[in-house]
């Protein structure tokens, strides 16, 4: 159907057109909001993920060291350890050699300080800190959770190591770390305002975070420990932090021969900074693309009101030369079909008579196609081949079937006769020699497109063969060398467990 520019329908079309457009663009945006969105939350999984890898390297050294530290306490204290007084021993000795800076005390059973890195430290006792309390019950090593110091009130955790004499409770070996011993992991992960890092005990309990939280911390209830590491010992989420209820994104870890789960997360609102950037950008691009929309359709709808007249006298042109160009074709298939019955009417023998015919007829199916499908340019062989083999095959009758394997290919209509021709002689042909005596068959007919604008045709039968004399010097070769080469190809017909006809050939535009 054709849209008069000007008329109701077109400035329909054309708003419709606007409308569409617009919507395309809608749909644009918002798949790559979407993508936005997905690659802001992903970078800030993969940087979250890198931070607790970090964060778990750490956590491993420090286990390692004070594990190795208040190893070596034990093995410095000698036979016995002896009861506190009121001055505090030095045993920096025993831990001078160790990678890093430790604060480390031993306490006699009493839970007084017998030594420390620290000798002007302050005596003090720690029967009710756990790191002692669960050690004096039998327990060989504790860690602590979360603590602040009684000496400086820094958060801190502790290391501790039962020590035993002579098969007896003597008392605990303990190893400090202040909870700013993550400060400078934060600092090189850098995800960020919001951003943390922590340990957590395997049992939930916070044991350093930096920035510092306010106190102790217990997450054996969080989604963290109720959902996520039963099924994975390590992995990304978001949630609401327990500790200050500011949405993150989270990397965890376990890290493996210790008690220790390692975090790092960047804050939610700070990794999707990109995408809101996105958002603006593209609320931006949608606001010009509506005011464009706006002005677009007052402009068109100002030419179409212009072009109405020409559109008119345009399209009935168009109607009127179609009509010419289909009357002329179905003239030329009318004079082809005049011919056939003059050939009819002379005294010719019966076989070229009927060569005569066959030829005139795969000529006419092409002008057939062309008026009947309005398309003056170019004709498809889907449509034309099986025009002009059909009418061949109806003079055998059901005993010789007919196979096609076609591609589409729209050929200009001046290689449309050609390849008509070049069918009707091959087939036409076939039917002569393969199948004498009634004898049944199949002929396929196959076209595929190659490279350069050209097409295979293979045409080929299981009858008997043919007579190679005949096909060399007769009228046949003669045309089928004659429109093969008016197609710029070449051609091959040979016998093997069949006839096959095969030519290469340029009909392709």
């Amino acid at each position: 159907m054709v849209i008069k520019r000007g008329s109701p329908s077109g400035a329909t079309a054309a708003t419709a057109v606007i409308a569409a457009m617009f919507a395309a663009l809608l749909i644009l945006l918002g798949l790559w909001l979407h993508e936005s969105y997905s690659s802001a939350i992903k970078g800030t999984e993969e940087r979250a993920t890198a931070a607790e890898k970090i964060v778990a390297t750490n956590a491993a050294w420090i286990d390692a060291l004070a594990w190795q530290a208040l190893q070596r306490i034990d093995d410095s204290l000698g036979a016995d350890i002896g009861i506190a007084s009121d001055t505090v021993h030095d045993i920096n000795d025993a831990v001078a050699d160790l990678p890093g800076r430790v604060q480390a005390y031993v306490v006699d059973r009493n839970g007084n300080t017998l030594y420390s890195t620290d000798p002007a430290i302050k005596p003090m006792n720690i029967t009710d800190r756990p790191y002692f309390s669960e050690l004096a019950k039998g327990a060989k090593t504790h860690v602590s959770s979360l603590l602040v110091s009684r000496l400086t009130g820094d958060q801190i955790f502790v290391f501790s190591r039962r020590l035993d004499r002579k098969g007896e409770f003597a008392g605990v070996a303990t190893v400090a770390f202040q909870g700013k011993v993550l400060a400078v992991v934060w600092e090189t992960v850098d995800l960020g305002s919001g951003s943390t890092v922590g340990i957590i005990r395997r049992d939930g309990q916070l044991v350093a975070r930096y920035p510092a939280p306010a106190g102790q911390l217990d997450m054996s209830k969080y989604t963290l420990f109720t959902d996520l590491l039963p099924n994975a010992s390590s992995g990304t989420y978001q949630a609401v932090s327990p500790a200050d209820g500011i949405s993150r994104i989270v990397g965890y870890t376990v890290v493996e021969g210790t008690e220790f789960i390692a975090v790092g997360s960047a804050e939610r609102s700070a990794g999707l900074a990109p995408f809101w950037n996105d958002v603006f950008i593209a609320a931006t691009v949608l606001m010009l693309a509506a005011v464009g929309s706006v002005a677009a359709g007052a402009w068109i709808k100002h030419l179409l009101r212009i072009d109405t007249a020409k559109s008119a006298s345009l399209t009935a042109a168009l109607d009127e030369n179609q009509l010419l160009m289909r009357e002329i074709h179905h003239r030329v298939k009318n004079n082809f079909q005049s011919v056939q019955s003059l050939i009819r009417t002379q005294q010719l023998p019966k076989h070229i008579q009927q060569s005569l015919l066959d030829r005139i007829a795969a000529m006419v199916a092409v002008h057939e196609q062309i008026y009947s499908r309005d398309q003056f340019t170019t004709v498809s062989t889907r449509e034309l081949i099986p025009a002009v083999v059909d009418k061949l095959l109806l003079a055998c009758g059901d005993r010789v079937g007919v196979t096609y394997e076609l591609e589409d290919i729209d050929i200009a209509a001046d290689h449309a006769t050609p390849l008509a021709l070049l069918t009707n002689e091959v087939v036409t042909n076939a039917l002569k020699y393969a199948f004498p005596d009634g004898r049944r068959g199949v002929v396929s007919v196959t076209l595929t497109s190659l490279a350069n604008k050209r097409a295979c045709l293979v045409i080929a039968d299981n009858g008997i063969g043919f007579d190679k004399t005949a096909t060399v010097t007769g009228i046949w070769t003669r045309i089928v060398q004659g429109v093969v080469g008016q197609l710029r190809g070449e051609f091959i017909y040979k016998r093997r467990n069949c006839t096959v006809f095969t030519a290469e050939i340029e009909i392709i535009d």
